[in-house]
């Protein structure tokens, strides 16, 4: 009889999520957008199955945001990809590997609620780094429709809650979400989603867009986590403010203003 480990629960968890995707861009499915959404909600008891040992507290709620989100920016943002053999097989690897490294960083947060274990930040660095790959694809699937600005700003705004909410939480990983925690997180996705209706109206291309979006993320994120950190310091908002100010410069080059 074959013990199924928690290590062995995300790898099956992450193919079985992998095959899903492969079956939806193979087009065996007649609904994608239909197909992605499912699979996309499909991520959430799989996630609480292979870490139910651990699932208490805020995890049982937050687990599964990123992976969702993951899911449906990878589905959605490969649909504005050229259909080929040469496209499918590394997206397909791309999301088995970006899902298998959720499931590893949302059992370490696990455990690190409980006690302190050495892989806590580099856990944390990880989830930064998904949190700003997968805001990118949901900003510039969300573009790309060409919706009109007040939805296009309420999924930002959304997506964004989601977001900031999962990160301060991962600050330091409380047993209950705090009153301040819920009033960051929608005061900076309140932001993020203003700022998408501005860029509605913006002349500019569309993956230009969302790496502003996702630029203001990464700003907001990074001031914020040092300052619940406590860790906030000058040269800390130089640098991220940094980063934020050159992207909209670059925004302000590439702008088509004819």
């Amino acid at each position: 009889m074959v013990i199924l480990t928690k290590r062995r629960k995300f790898i099956l968890s992450s193919s079985l999520l992998s095959l899903g995707l492969l079956s939806i861009q193979m087009g065996l499915l007649p609904n994608r957008y239909l197909a992605i959404v499912i699979l996309s909600l499909l991520t959430i008891p799989l996630f609480l199955w292979s870490l139910k040992d651990a699932v208490k507290g805020p995890i049982w709620f937050l687990s599964w945001m990123l992976p969702l989100l993951f899911t449906s920016g990878v589905g959605f943002f490969y649909f504005l990809l050229p259909n080929s053999f040469y496209t499918t097989i590394p997206v397909i690897i791309f999301y088995f590997l970006g899902m298998y490294a959720l499931f590893l960083t949302e059992n370490i947060f696990s455990v690190a609620a409980i006690r302190t274990i050495q892989l806590y930040r580099s856990s944390s660095a990880v989830n930064f780094l998904m949190t700003l790959l997968i805001s990118f694809l949901l900003y510039d699937t969300i573009l790309s429709f060409r919706l009109p600005f007040y939805y296009t700003s309420a999924l930002v705004f959304i997506i964004s809650f989601f977001f900031f909410l999962h990160n301060f939480w991962t600050v330091n990983l409380n047993e209950k979400i705090s009153l301040k925690i819920l009033i960051y997180s929608i005061i900076f996705s309140l932001g993020v989603g203003q700022t998408a209706i501005a860029i509605s109206f913006w002349p500019v291309t569309i993956s230009m867009g969302s790496i502003f979006l996702t630029s203001i993320v990464y700003v907001a994120l990074g001031i914020s986590q040092a300052k619940l950190n406590d860790r906030l310091f000058p040269k800390t908002i130089r640098e991220y403010l940094l980063v934020g100010i050159l992207v909209f410069i670059i925004l302000i080059i590439y702008t088509s203003w004819g």
